[in-house]
């Protein structure tokens, strides 16, 4: 099975931003123009996350979406603001291929169920923000990683696959950022907990640290982004760097 890359796309007030440990924001460009050429440069996947929805109490932009769909070639996750089934629809609607659930998750487990049954699991995505409390232990975060939930990130993890989600978008508060590397002790840890595919998420700096998400942490796919808006490195760049690797990509 292929590895994937995937690019994501923090989006606030219309704007893709990037900070460190989800905060500090900066301007990273507009969310149009950068999907187009992600989806041009052989991006496996793209991912759209309100980052201030849940927080804010207010849905994602639809009218983006919509033009993103419009503009891409590959499978577009939306997440943040998701609340309900409505919210599901409303975003597989205006062209998201998959969905993220965040916060709206930890409050009602049972939307993972209903939403899987109604829609396919391998359109549900769960997002996991984790924050490490010791070396074997980390704790669920929500609200765009704002507030503690009290509930072990591999117990939650083992939960949502039960309940029916089809993959986990697994980031480390921790590491976001930071370009240090993810947090492959965490990526292990719930990749070992659970059969569905994982997303790493927070930390990628430099071409190793794909290859160590995939190889030592055992995740399907991995996800960066201020790498990638900012030109640091290209997607084509990841790719071929894996496949000498020994990684199984898609180039």
């Amino acid at each position: 099975m292929y590895k994937r890359i995937i690019p994501c796309l923090d989006v606030k007030d219309g704007r893709v931003v990037k900070g460190i440990n989800f905060k500090n924001l900066k301007d990273a460009g507009d969310p149009i123009e950068l999907a187009k050429v992600y989806s041009h440069e052989g991006a496996d996947e793209l991912i759209f996350l309100d980052i201030s929805a849940s927080y804010e109490k207010r849905k994602t932009t639809i009218d983006t979406i919509k033009k993103i769909a419009q503009n891409i070639t590959i499978p577009f996750i939306v997440g943040g603001g998701i609340s309900n089934i409505s919210d599901i629809e409303m975003f597989l609607d205006a062209g998201a291929d998959k969905v993220s659930i965040g916060t709206a998750a930890l409050k009602n487990p049972n939307l993972i169920k209903e939403a899987s049954l109604k829609y396919g699991k391998n359109r549900i995505v769960i997002g996991i923000d984790a924050k490490r409390k010791n070396k074997t232990t980390w704790e669920v975060y929500v609200c765009g990683g704002r507030a503690g939930a009290g509930i072990n990130a591999i117990d939650w993890a083992k939960q949502v696959e039960a309940l029916g989600a089809g993959e986990i978008l697994l980031t480390s508060m921790d590491n976001d950022g930071k370009k240090e590397g993810y947090d492959i002790d965490l990526v292990k840890s719930i990749s070992e907990a659970v059969t569905i595919p994982v997303i790493a998420s927070g930390g990628a700096g430099k071409l190793e640290d794909f290859r160590d998400a995939f190889i030592k942490g055992g995740a399907n796919a991995a996800l960066a982004a201020s790498l990638f808006h900012y030109g640091l490195l290209r997607i084509r760049d990841v790719k071929e760097y894996l496949s000498d690797q020994g990684v199984e990509v898609k180039l």
